[in-house]
């Protein structure tokens, strides 16, 4: 079976550069997120390439907040961002704000005035809309393109200094209007806002647009490598227009951008999630069904899995669709080496042994990870009454089912064969209980070798278990008739069960395998030492195929 193959064209750039000497030994790189909202399993992918390509290269990797526009930013999206980095186990050289810059990027913008590359411009939305052009038909020069540099200088502090209101005037780079990229036709580069920020309070009342900032900051901190989703590829031209009309840095950074990840039943729209919040579809941003790193943190998922699915779909050119099945993947090959088994049992049914000791508890020693000798065993206790899962019973059994039903016997896992020898029902016809027998020679572990049985099921004792809350999810988005992703309406199940004794003490944020169930974690925000209430992080049996 083979593994997927990480590839990554960007490391490969950067090979060249330094065999050139480009940058000299330098490989600096930046993850610049807008405080606008939680980051997602798209961003990611994102923090582990920024982060890990200064790793691989000794190079550095800043944090910089993308903070141009005052009116999103909130402190609550800060600390989250900077939480789910570390998470991920990275850590920021420099944690930055583009309004660090805001001096500079003015200056940059009267240099280009100065320049003749930019001027003030007071055409309104619609106009400049109309101006603009399509993608077949060019563009308008603005009355006001030809505006002296004295004239654009004078409106451009006017600007500055609060006389005019929101929207009543722009700064634009004066480039091409017929120019076959739209970005190119004399793209706004500032714009009014009076708003005070969280940053530089009522300093400004005009900042600046990202395309004018972005390449502005990168520059400045001396970024060599900006990276970024494929979107941002027709943005290019400007980028490298900007830093070359300023004109301020000998060796300006490049901008190489790659496909953004897109996972099956997975939306990843800031704009998306913030309704799904705002309109209480869930809990919160991090709601265990949701796509961001806090939920998917929050569900159970592990950093090492996360940052190997990033790994393992390498670096793209072309925008393709991810297997959430992969992710899964991931975070089961993870799991599976790290944590222990415990048995739980959903849909209880009571089984009593009638032939065994009333009085008598013993305990019996199961392994606690079977994949890993090392942690060891543990004992849990078995007696007269115990609960086993309710897909472990049929009545009437079919064709190839070896559990437990009316005269079949099977091995309790880690403790005797019983055999089923009745089934007693209550008033409703639901069933109250089975009446089974133990065989003594039996047990686990004792040495014995006789008969063999077809099913082993798992049980818990009655006496001693613990009643658990358990929330099972599925995909919070799946596809439609016509192939859209709409909400699921069954996106979560909440159940109960029973569990062995030691679940008792689980602490929030601790991680189990459920035997025969999945891996599941004891939730970060609703588990307490009264109640205990475990999230699946994801069932055991996988469904992603490797390529062969």
């Amino acid at each position: 079976m083979s593994e997927p193959v990480s590839t990554n064209f960007i490391h490969a750039i950067i090979d060249k550069d330094l065999e050139n000497k480009k940058y000299g030994d330098k490989v600096y790189t930046r993850f610049p997120p807008e405080p606008n909202g939680y980051l997602h399993i798209g961003h990611a992918k994102s923090i582990c390439l920024n982060f890990s390509t200064a790793a691989k290269y000794g190079g550095k990797c800043n944090l910089r907040y993308d903070d141009t526009n005052p009116v999103k930013e909130d402190v609550e999206y800060v600390d989250s961002i900077e939480e789910d980095v570390r998470w991920l186990g990275w850590q920021w050289d420099k944690r930055l704000w583009a309004s660090d810059y805001f001096d500079q990027m003015y200056e940059a913008a009267v240099e280009l005035i100065k320049k003749g590359k930019a001027y003030v411009c007071n055409l309104n939305a619609e106009e400049m809309k109309e101006y603009r052009g399509t993608l077949t038909c060019a563009g308008k020069e603005s009355p006001c393109r030809q505006q002296s540099v004295e004239e654009n200088l004078k409106l451009f502090e006017e600007m500055k200094a609060g006389k005019y209101a929101d929207g009543e005037r722009v700064l634009r780079a004066k480039i091409d209007m017929c120019s076959p990229n739209i970005n190119m036709r004399d793209p706004i580069i500032y714009r009014i806002a009076h708003t005070e920020h969280h940053n530089t309070g009522n300093k400004w009342c005009i900042y600046p647009m990202y395309d004018f900032a972005h390449p502005i900051e990168d520059a400045i901190e001396g970024i060599t490598h900006s990276i970024c989703t494929l979107e941002f590829e027709d943005h290019r031209p400007l980028y490298d227009w900007v830093l070359k009309e300023v004109g301020w840095w000998e060796s300006p950074p490049q901008q190489i951008e790659f496909a953004r990840l897109n996972i099956t039943n997975t939306v990843m729209s800031k704009r998306h999630l913030k309704a799904l919040v705002d309109d209480g579809v869930v809990d919160g941003w991090d709601d265990p069904r949701m796509p961001t790193i806090a939920g998917l943190r929050r569900r159970g998922y592990t950093p090492e899995a996360i940052r190997d699915f990033c790994e393992r779909i390498g670096v793209a050119k072309s925008n393709s669709t991810v297997e959430v099945s992969l992710l899964e993947h991931c975070v089961r090959e993870d799991l599976k080496a790290k944590v222990p088994s415990r048995n739980v049992i959903e849909n209880p049914i009571k089984v009593v042994i009638t032939n065994y000791p009333e009085e008598q508890t013993e305990m019996v020693e199961l392994e606690n990870n079977k994949e890993v000798p090392e942690m060891g065993t543990r004992k849990i206790p078995f007696s007269r009454e115990l609960y086993v899962d309710g897909a472990d019973f049929m009545e009437v059994p079919v064709k190839k089912y070896f559990r437990l039903f009316p005269g079949n016997e099977v091995r309790f896992k880690g403790a005797y064969f019983i055999t089923c020898n009745d089934v007693v029902k209550n008033d409703d016809g639901s069933i109250k209980e089975l009446l089974c027998t133990y065989d003594p020679e039996t047990r686990s572990g004792s040495g014995f070798e006789g008969r063999k049985v077809k099913g082993t099921i798992h049980f818990v004792d009655a006496k001693t278990a613990v009643k658990i809350k358990i929330r099972n999810y599925n995909y919070l988005m799946v596809e439609d008739e016509n192939g859209e992703y709409v909400l699921n309406p069954n996106s979560v199940e909440e159940t109960w069960g029973y569990a062995e004794p030691s679940l008792a003490e689980a602490a929030p944020g601790e991680r189990f395998q459920f035997f025969r169930h999945g891996y599941y974690i004891a939730d970060s925000k609703l588990t307490t030492a009264d109640e205990k209430v475990f999230n699946r992080i994801v069932d055991l049996k996988s469904s992603w195929k490797p390529n062969k």
